[in-house]
């Protein structure tokens, strides 16, 4: 296309391209809004790259410059009507500077220019979420400092197993989380990676600098591959998969609060519950029923992303359009639950007495007495029949019952080499608790010192988003300096 059919256009198809049923069909410029400004930054960073490299002249980088400021200050919605933001944009340039303005599309193609915007708003998004998961772990492991020794009835199967805290249970939770951040960290490394300048996908015989480009977006690197860059989504892949993962550790949290709510193991705020439209007595956990459910959003964006990758010939093809909103829906939807999840769990209270007494339900300590028995010489699997055995004699057992179940299964030598005090404190869930004192047990100083290793893992993770978070600031301010120059 010659700058000539622009200035009679004022747009960048022929009309040949420009109308037709199918035009809104192909429209993605509503949706577009999201990436608005990623573009403008990619197309400020195109321009000053082209003008250092005298591809264009630093007068008609500075008309194609302060119209882009313009745009900017109108807004998304004052755009002129395309196909995409992209082409919009575009047009509103040509229509400020005039045929010259589509010099700004010089050594480059929708199709590198697109990437680029994805990637550059992808890795923002993907901040905002480590910012909240970060915000989570913290609050998780406040709340975890304060009950080391709210002793709770702890479940496998839905059925009471043996007694722990509520600050271990919180703690399995922030460390899901701490590995929810580094699939987000790790995600953002591959992110952060510029496709700029692969044009169409097979490079451009123009002087440009892609590495300059790079640099004033803040990209770390280069998709190098010009194939490669215009063609790959799996960095969207990769972020969706990180955000449904962080869904699957939100919906179990969220699961496990509505249980504990219907023991009344828990009492949620009432900004995190509400009440029936019937039934006055009712206090319903509906925000962790919707962080639950929301789940969905983040599972069906991924499932949504791979089958329209699926198959893709190399290069751009228009079923990309349908691609990152999926995984953006899937992003939105469990930052906002990870708010909420959170914060329903921190504000919550937690009866102690209440749990302390459901701790042993179901003979939750059987484990504990076994494991006394076994240390005092007995093999495993014999402990664990003789306590199953007391365990027949009567629902909750007491000493009595362990006595003659040994009596019962056990030789004078095993029964006299026995450490009964041992044995009788494994039948209370508070002591039972504290004997699990191994590396990641319940007990209250074991706890402890879990939640300061796992302080020190927050601090380096929170460190490696805030550099991440500055250096695209700098980026961003350096593009700003740099732009200023022909402004």
């Amino acid at each position: 296309m010659t700058d000539e059919d622009d200035a009679e256009e004022t747009v960048v198809r022929r009309d040949r391209f420009s109308g037709g049923p199918a035009r809104e069909f192909l429209s993605s410029l509503g949706a577009d809004e999201r990436i608005f400004a990623a573009d403008l930054a990619v197309d400020r960073a195109h321009v000053v790259m082209l003008a250092e490299q005298d591809i264009v002249d630093d007068d008609t980088a500075s008309e194609i410059l302060g119209a882009l400021a313009d745009i900017e200050n109108a807004g998304h919605d004052e755009l002129p009507d395309g196909e995409d933001v992209h082409e919009a944009i575009e047009t509103a340039v040509i229509d400020r500077v005039g045929p010259d303005g589509g010099r700004m599309h010089t050594a480059r193609s929708r199709n590198d220019e697109v990437a680029a915007c994805l990637r550059y708003r992808l890795r923002s998004d993907i901040l905002d979420a480590l910012e909240t998961v970060l915000s989570g772990r913290d609050a998780l492991l406040d709340a975890a400092s304060e009950h080391t020794e709210t002793v709770m009835p702890g479940y496998t199967h839905l059925q009471p197993a043996q007694p722990t805290t509520v600050a271990h249970w919180l703690c399995s939770y922030e460390q899901a989380l701490a590995r929810d951040t580094e699939r987000l960290l790790d995600a953002y490394e591959r992110v952060n990676r510029s496709p700029l300048g692969a044009a169409a996908f097979a490079g451009t015989p123009f002087d440009i600098d892609r590495e300059r480009t790079a640099e004033l977006l803040g990209f770390d690197g280069l998709v190098e591959n010009a194939t490669d860059a215009v063609s790959a989504r799996d960095c969207l892949v990769e972020t969706t998969a990180a955000a449904t993962g962080l869904g699957l550790t939100l919906s179990g949290l969220a699961e496990d609060l509505v249980v504990f709510a219907s023991k009344g193991h828990v009492e949620l705020a009432d900004e995190y519950a509400s009440t029936s439209s019937i039934m006055p007595q009712k206090k319903n956990p509906d925000t962790l029923e919707l962080v639950r459910g929301r789940t969905g959003d983040a599972t069906a964006g991924l499932n949504g992303l791979v089958t329209t990758l699926k198959g893709l010939p190399r290069a751009y093809n228009r079923d990309l359009q349908r691609a990152s909103g999926h995984a953006f829906d899937a992003i939105d939807s469990v930052v906002e639950s990870t708010d909420v999840a959170i914060g329903a769990v921190t504000t919550a209270e937690w009866p102690e007495a209440a749990l302390a007494d459901a701790a042993g339900d179901g003979f939750a300590t059987a484990t504990g007495v076994a494991d006394s028995l076994a240390r005092s010489g007995v093999p495993f699997r014999t402990a664990h029949e003789v306590v199953a055995h007391a365990g027949e004699r009567s629902a909750d057992p007491a000493i009595e019952d362990i006595e003659a179940a040994v009596e019962e299964l056990l030789d004078d030598d095993q029964a006299n080499a026995l450490d009964w005090d041992a044995i009788e404190q494994a039948l209370d869930p508070t002591a039972s608790v504290e004997m699990r004192d191994s590396r990641g047990g319940p007990a209250p100083e074991t706890v402890s010192t879990h939640i300061a290793r796992a302080r020190t893992r927050l601090d380096t993770d929170s460190e490696a988003a805030t550099d991440r978070r500055e250096d695209v600031e700098l980026a961003s301010a350096h593009l700003d300096r740099e732009v200023d120059h022909y402004v």
